[in-house]
C-alpha cells in the first residue's frame, strides 16, 4: 500500500482529496489557506483534519525513507530475499519495520556473538532442528569443544549454542509482533512507593495496578512524572506464563533430548533479552499516546481561549493582585492605549484599603472606566473582596472580571515588552497585559509563548518539540479564523499571519510607521520581502477596517474579488459604491440566491461561493462575537457563602480528560468530575463543554479545609 492509499484508508478520504493536498502543501501552501481559500480541491477539509492529515504525511514519509534505508543496508549484506523485501514494504508502523531489521542491525559483542565466533553456530542449528531423539546432548557437544576459542567443555558449547538460539529469537519479528500485543491487552502497569512512610501527591500510586490497556493518559503521566522524582517504581507486569507457553509451542516440535534445554533457553531469550525491550517499548508507546492526548486537550484549550470574545469600546483597568509588592494597576482606552498607572496596597501586610479605594476611585472617575479585569494569581481573591466593595462606591456603573494571568510574568520580562513599554517598570507591564486580555485575548496572549498559558494538564512532561508545535498550529489557526487588521496589529500578532515570517511582519509595521495606514490589500506588496506568493497566502486573512474597496475589510480573498464584483452586480450593487446603509438590503437579497445556479453562473465553486456570501452578509464580522461573553461581576462570593445544592453560573478555565474546573467566583476553581458532566455518557469532556464557556453549575461537595469543591453540571439538566 502506497502513502496516498493509506491516507485514504487511515483518515477517511477520497483520492482526490489526498492527492490535491499533497499537492498544495508541497506547493508551500499554509494550513489555515488551504483550510479557507482551497475547498474545492479538499473537499472542504478543516484546518483540524488538514493538520492531522499533515502529521500523518510525515510520519509515512519518514517510514518510507527508513524502509529504502533499511533495503539498502540488507542488500549490502547481501542477505535480501523476496519475502523479506514484501515483509519490508508492507510494515506500516515504524515499530513494525525495525523488528523485522533487527536480525540485520549491526550489534555490540553480545552473548550470542561470541558464541558465534567460537564455532558455535552449527551446534546451535542441531539444537533448533531437534532431529535427536535418543541419546545425550553432552556426546553431541563434544565436538565442538576447542579450547584455543575458550570451549572448554561440553556444557561451554551447549551454553554458547544456546545463547545463539537465544538472540535468535529475540530478534523474531513475529514472535516480538505477539508479545507486543499481549502485553498490551492483558499486561498491567505497576507501581510502588520507593519510600511507602513519605508524604506526597502521589499517594494513591504507592500500591497501584491498573490494565495497560485501559490506564487513562492523566494517570501515565501522573505515575510518570512520580517515577521521575524518584517516589515511585514503575513496571510493566506481563501474562508471562501465556507468552512462554506460545514461545513454546512455536519453537519445541517434538520430544527430542533438547527439549528441556530449548524450554530453559525460551525463558532465558524473554526474560533477558525480550520482556525488558518490550516494556521499554510499551512504557514508551502509551507514555507518547498519554502525550498526544494532552497536547491535543492544552491545544483545543488553548484555541478556545484564544477565541474569546473581546470586550469592546471600553476603558479597562487591569488590576494585578499581590502582597507585600502591591497591587500593579494599569489604565487602557478603547484602542488597548496606555493612559496610567500606579501601585496600590490594599492587601496584607499594609492593608492600605482606604488609600488604594481613594486612589482608584479617582482613576475610575477621571477615565470613565467601565470594567476592571483581576487578575486570577496571587491574592486574587483578596483584591476581588476590595474591588467589589470599591466599585459600590464608584459614582456610575462598574463591574469587574476575573481573567486568567498565566504567561503575564512571562511577558512582563520578555524583549517585547520592552520594546512596546521601554519606560514602563516591568512589574506594571503584568497590569496592561491582564487589562488587555479582557478587550482583546488573541491579540495579547499571542504575544506569549502558548506552553505558558496554563490551560493543559502535565504539558511539562510532554514532549516539548511536539507540544510546541502543536501549540503553534493552534494559534496559527486561531489567528487566521478571526482575521486581523493590519494597521494597529503587533508584529507578534502578524507572524501568524498565513505565509508571514517575522521578518515580513516586521517590515508591514516599519512600512505602516514610515508612510502611514494600509488603504488597500495592494499595498502590501510594496512591503519589503512580500512577495506575490506570501501575498497570496495572507492577503484574505488581513482586514483593512478603512478600506474604500470594501471587501478588503472581508475574509474574501483577492483572487475572487472578480467574481464577487459579479454577484455584486448581479444583484444591482456597484462594489465601489456599497455603503454600510446597503448591508441589510443587500443581506436578504443575498439570503435568497440560488447558490448552486449562482456558482454555475458565475463559474466558481460552490463552497467558495458560500463563503463569500457570509462575508458580504457581515464585511468585518469578528466570529468571536458569537462565543459566550465572560461573566461580569459586581460583587464577591467566600468558599463559605456555598451551600450544597446551590445553583450558580461560572466560567470554565480549564478541560482536562477527567473533568471540567469551573471558575465560580471563589478561591479555586471547583472541578465537575467527567462523570458529572452530563446524564449522557462522555468519552471526551472537550465534545461537552469548552474553556471559556459560561456553564450552570450544582454545588455537591464542599471542603473548606483544602478548599476544594465539587460541582455537578448534569444535575443541573435534570
Amino acid at each position: 500500500m502506497n502513502i496516498n492509499e493509506q491516507l485514504m484508508e487511515e483518515l477517511g478520504l477520497k483520492k482526490f482529496q489526498v492527492e490535491n493536498v499533497i499537492k498544495l502543501i508541497d506547493e508551500g501552501n499554509t494550513i489555515p489557506f488551504i483550510a479557507r481559500y482551497r475547498k474545492e480541491q479538499t473537499g472542504e477539509m478543516d484546518d483540524i483534519i488538514l493538520r492531522n492529515f499533515y502529521d500523518r504525511l510525515i510520519y509515512l514519509r519518514n517510514l518510507q525513507t527508513r524502509k529504502e534505508e533499511i533495503i539498502r543496508l540488507i542488500d549490502e549484506q547481501g542477505k535480501m530475499t523476496p519475502e523479506l523485501l514484501n515483509s519490508i514494504n508492507n510494515a506500516k508502523i515504524l515499530t513494525e519495520l525495525e523488528d523485522i531489521y533487527r536480525p540485520y542491525k549491526q550489534k555490540k559483542r553480545t552473548r550470542a556473538i561470541i558464541a558465534k565466533e567460537k564455532g558455535l553456530e552449527p551446534l546451535a542449528q542441531i539444537i533448533r532442528k531437534q532431529e535427536n531423539m535418543t541419546g545425550k546432548v553432552e556426546d553431541i557437544a563434544i565436538e565442538f569443544i576447542d579450547s584455543e576459542k575458550g570451549v572448554e567443555t561440553a556444557e561451554d558449547a551447549i551454553a554458547g549454542a544456546l545463547d545463539i538460539i537465544a538472540e535468535d529469537i529475540s530478534d523474531n519479528a513475529d514472535f516480538r509482533k505477539y508479545i507486543r500485543k499481549v502485553t498490551y491487552s492483558e499486561g498491567n502497569i505497576i507501581s510502588k512507593a520507593t519510600d511507602k512512610e513519605e508524604k506526597t501527591v502521589y499517594e494513591m500510586y504507592y500500591d497501584y495496578t491498573e490494565p495497560v490497556c485501559k490506564i487513562p493518559s492523566h494517570r501515565i503521566l501522573a505515575i510518570n512524572r512520580g517515577e521521575n522524582e524518584k517516589k515511585l517504581k514503575v513496571a510493566i507486569e506481563p501474562p508471562i506464563d501465556k507468552i512462554l507457553n506460545f514461545l513454546n509451542k512455536k519453537i519445541i516440535i517434538n520430544d527430542s533430548i533438547f527439549k528441556s534445554y530449548l524450554e530453559e533457553c525460551i525463558e532465558d531469550a524473554y526474560k533477558r533479552l525480550i520482556e525488558p525491550s518490550i516494556e521499554r517499548e510499551v512504557r514508551t508507546d502509551i507514555f507518547d499516546v498519554a502525550c498526544e492526548k494532552a497536547i491535543k486537550i492544552f491545544g483545543v484549550n488553548v484555541k478556545n481561549l484564544l477565541l474569546q470574545p473581546p470586550i469592546k469600546d471600553i476603558v479597562v483597568m487591569g488590576f494585578d493582585p499581590a502582597y507585600r509588592t502591591g497591587c500593579k494597576i494599569a489604565v487602557i482606552d478603547e484602542t488597548g492605549k496606555l493612559l496610567a498607572t500606579t501601585t496600590v496596597y490594599p492587601t496584607q501586610p499594609q492593608n492600605d484599603v482606604e488609600g488604594a479605594k481613594k486612589t482608584l476611585l479617582e482613576l475610575i472617575e477621571k477615565y470613565n472606566i467601565n470594567m476592571i479585569a483581576i487578575g486570577n494569581g496571587t491574592a486574587s481573591r483578596e483584591s476581588e473582596q476590595f474591588v467589589a466593595n470599591m466599585i459600590k462606591e464608584a459614582k456610575h456603573n462598574v463591574y469587574y472580571a476575573i481573567v486568567n494571568e498565566a504567561g503575564a510574568s512571562v511577558y512582563s520580562a520578555s524583549k517585547l515588552a520592552t520594546e512596546e513599554y521601554p519606560d514602563i517598570n516591568v512589574s506594571l507591564r503584568g497590569a496592561i497585559s491582564i487589562a488587555r486580555r479582557l478587550q482583546d485575548p488573541l491579540s495579547e496572549l499571542v504575544k506569549i509563548d502558548p506552553k505558558s498559558i496554563g490551560v493543559g494538564q502535565y504539558q511539562h512532561d510532554v514532549n516539548q518539540k511536539r507540544l510546541g508545535e502543536t501549540l503553534a498550529g493552534v494559534v496559527e489557526d486561531s489567528v487566521n479564523k478571526v482575521g486581523v487588521d493590519i494597521n494597529i496589529a503587533t508584529p507578534t500578532l502578524l507572524s501568524y499571519v498565513s505565509g508571514i515570517n517575522k521578518s515580513v511582519a516586521q517590515n508591514i509595521v516599519k512600512y505602516r510607521e514610515e508612510n502611514g495606514k494600509f488603504k488597500s490589500r495592494k499595498e502590501l506588496l510594496k512591503v519589503a520581502k512580500l512577495g506575490k506568493s506570501c501575498y497570496t497566502q495572507c492577503a484574505g486573512f488581513l482586514r483593512i477596517p478603512d478600506a474604500t474597496y470594501i471587501l478588503d475589510n472581508t475574509g474574501v480573498h483577492p483572487e475572487t474579488y472578480e467574481i464577487t464584483e459579479k454577484l455584486l452586480d448581479i444583484l444591482g450593487y456597484d462594489v465601489k459604491k456599497i455603503t454600510n446603509k446597503d448591508i441589510e438590503e443587500l443581506k436578504q437579497k443575498l439570503d435568497n440566491v440560488d447558490i448552486n445556479q449562482m456558482a454555475t453562473k458565475l463559474e466558481v465553486g460552490v463552497p467558495t461561493l458560500k463563503d463569500i456570501i457570509e462575508e458580504l452578509k457581515k464585511p468585518g464580522r469578528d466570529p468571536r462575537e458569537d462565543m459566550p461573553k465572560p461573566i461580569l461581576r459586581s460583587d464577591v462570593l467566600t468558599i463559605e457563602d456555598l451551600r450544597e445544592g446551590m445553583i450558580i453560573s461560572g466560567t470554565v478555565r480549564n478541560v482536562i480528560d477527567f473533568g471540567v474546573f469551573v471558575d465560580i467566583g471563589i478561591k479555586n476553581d471547583g472541578l465537575v468530575h467527567i462523570s458529572e458532566i452530563s446524564n449522557s455518557y462522555v468519552k471526551d469532556p472537550n465534545t461537552v463543554v469548552q474553556v471559556g464557556d459560561v456553564v450552570k453549575v450544582k454545588v455537591i461537595g464542599i471542603d473548606i479545609e483544602k478548599g476544594k469543591v465539587q460541582l455537578s453540571m448534569k444535575q443541573v439538566e435534570e
